[in-house]
């Protein structure tokens, strides 16, 4: 079924909806809310990475509600194989073939949940898929579904029995996003509305389906960006590069998420062009996880969101208002 191309209002209108349904459930948490939707309508992944308790995999799974999309979730432990992910070849004894099974992959939303606590060999089983929305089997390549996004979560405290996630995964995951503890008020809310609920499991009806959000994607590219708004972000990356508590960097993929989630962030705004504002928004969501501190820098407890801020800091906001050139 196709869907028409909506307008920048219209998309807004409809991620309002999208959040107003998911915060009914993960109370108090709009902001970070907000965030995950900025990623999923950039056509990025999400990392959640939280303490436990504090609603990730309930997140994931009411914004697939809300979405109107296809959900699985996996639950990585250490002797989960890449096969548990991609799929399989079976011998269909019928045919005296093999044919491929699907795998959990593939779906619209699929949560990887504590992908840390898998070995590298099948936290790799996510790359092709995250990259390049295909896995590749027995030398067969199988397309993924479209949308497809990946929504994993992270316990950051208990290292013992985990393999941290390696730089160039990290990479692929377009924003982190963390909760926090709730509020006293908001955490008797959670409890309130449970007793009202009379039962464990909360769900929400569908707001969109998975051609409008695809059409919902497709709008950004109507959102304007000037060439001050552009060179402000890639200066605010050039600027972890060259701080000298940093061994590496963010990446030009760095800028790209700049770019795509400040464009995310206009829409969620209604407006059909990026300001400063929207870049200082998701500066350290996208780029925090991106860079990798000196050694030393741990045992003065310097935290890479610290050195993003000060990169922030240190770049002038522009006050162009000058018309983009590729627009010419």
């Amino acid at each position: 079924m196709s869907v028409p191309e909506l307008s920048i209002q219209a998309v807004s209108e409809r991620c309002q909806q999208v959040l107003d349904a998911v915060a009914g459930v993960v109370v108090g948490k709009r902001p970070a809310l907000e965030l995950v939707l900025a990623g999923i309508l950039a056509g990025g992944h999400v990392l959640l990475e939280d303490l436990p308790g504090l609603g990730k995999t309930l997140t994931a799974r009411t914004f697939a509600q809300a979405l109107g999309v296809e959900f699985r979730r996996i639950q990585f432990t250490p002797d989960l194989l890449p096969a548990d992910v991609t799929g399989s070849l079976l011998y269909d004894q019928r045919t005296h073939d093999f044919t491929f099974r699907h795998g959990p992959v593939f779906t619209h939303v699929l949560l990887a949940d504590e992908i840390n606590r898998t070995p590298p060999k099948t936290q790799a089983a996510l790359l092709e898929a995250m990259q390049e929305k295909q896995v590749s089997v027995e030398g067969a390549t199988h397309q993924l579904p479209t949308p497809f996004h990946v929504l994993a979560t992270a316990n950051p405290i208990e290292y013992e029995g985990t393999y941290p996630l390696p730089e160039a995964q990290l990479d692929r995951f377009l924003l982190r996003v963390s909760f926090g503890y709730p509020e006293s008020e908001e955490e008797f809310d959670v409890l309130r509305r449970r007793m009202v609920r009379r039962r464990e499991e909360s769900e929400v009806a569908a707001v969109v389906d998975p051609p409008t959000l695809v059409a919902m994607q497709e709008s950004l590219e109507n959102v304007a960006v000037e060439d001050s708004i552009g060179r402000y972000l890639v200066e605010i990356v050039r600027a972890t590069r060259s701080d000298q508590r940093v061994l590496v960097g963010a990446s030009p993929r760095g800028s790209l998420a700049l770019l795509l989630l400040a464009r995310a962030k206009a829409v969620l705004a209604g407006r059909d062009f990026v300001v400063p504002e929207d870049v200082k928004d998701i500066v350290v969501p996208a780029l925090a996880h991106r860079i990798t501190l000196r050694p030393e820098m741990w045992l003065q407890r310097i935290d890479p969101a610290q050195v993003v801020t000060e990169a922030l800091a240190n770049v002038p906001t522009p006050a162009s208002a000058s018309l983009p050139t590729y627009a010419g």
